[in-house]
């Protein structure tokens, strides 16, 4: 509906600048493998926005974006047309279980490198959760591990 995946994160990006968030700073747009059972490739990108909504309300706004651009729920880890998630946050750590277990930082950020890389491009001195590490070096430990 939207096209190639860098044009649905190009939509979403302009979507949500329309929603009234303030889009401070953005990534370049990596294409990635990828993972699980998917055949689709995904583009990732990271963005900072302002506003004034607290996590669980940004979270209902990218939650009804997703279902605008043709998000399904169903099979976790298969291809999806969007996924948009908060990853950090400027008031720091941030836990509501019941709201759709809503962890910031996002639980799996200091694993994924397709995460880590669009987010050092924008926010390299951010700290990525309980440890003193920032984006920069949870992704250089990240590509040590992977190497080694």
């Amino acid at each position: 509906r939207f096209g190639a995946p860098s044009d649905v994160l190009h939509g979403a990006i302009a979507a949500l600048a329309a929603a009234g968030l303030s889009i401070e700073a953005r990534s370049a747009i990596m294409a990635t493998p990828p993972l699980g059972p998917s055949a689709r490739r995904f583009a990732n990108a990271a963005i900072l926005v302002r506003s004034r909504l607290d996590p669980p309300a940004l979270l209902d706004v990218l939650k009804d974006l997703e279902v605008r651009f043709g998000r399904r729920r169903g099979r976790r880890w298969g291809s999806r047309v969007i996924d948009l998630d908060i990853l950090l946050w400027s008031g720091g750590c941030w836990s509501c279980k019941q709201r759709r277990a809503l962890y910031i930082p996002h639980r799996e950020i200091e694993r994924r490198d397709f995460v880590l890389s669009p987010l050092a491009q924008i926010v390299p001195g951010w700290r990525v959760g309980r440890s003193a590490r920032t984006v920069r070096q949870a992704r250089h430990r990240l590509k040590r591990q992977v190497l080694n």
